[in-house]
């Protein structure tokens, strides 16, 4: 991928069954920004992450657990996820996030 051209998220990465798939589009000290695509079903288990991350969806439908809330998050919305909180995601439909972690100095 060339960073200083148009893309589309959309078309950058591609659903593969029963799996979760990634490709991280910038790596930086102060954060980082991934591509995700899961299969219908699949998911990251719940965990914490020391930063503070967004999650913005590019297609599909996922339900996001933050501490003990659940939230469905829509083609074209995004969510928060604060540091040390646990937090999931499960894709109910194929599902493509980007997801940006800002690191605190």
């Amino acid at each position: 991928m060339d960073n200083y051209k148009n893309f589309s998220l959309k078309n950058e990465i591609e659903y593969q069954d029963n799996s979760v798939v990634s490709k991280v589009l910038l790596k930086k000290q102060s954060g980082n920004i991934t591509l995700f695509a899961f299969d219908k079903g699949e998911m990251l288990s719940p965990h914490s992450a020391p930063y503070d991350a967004v999650v913005y969806n590019v297609d599909g439908k996922a339900e996001i657990m933050i501490g003990d809330n659940f939230y469905t998050l829509l083609e074209g919305e995004m969510i928060i996820m604060p540091a040390n909180i646990t937090h999931s995601v499960k894709a109910l439909e194929k599902f493509k996030m980007l997801l940006t972690m800002i690191k605190s100095a």
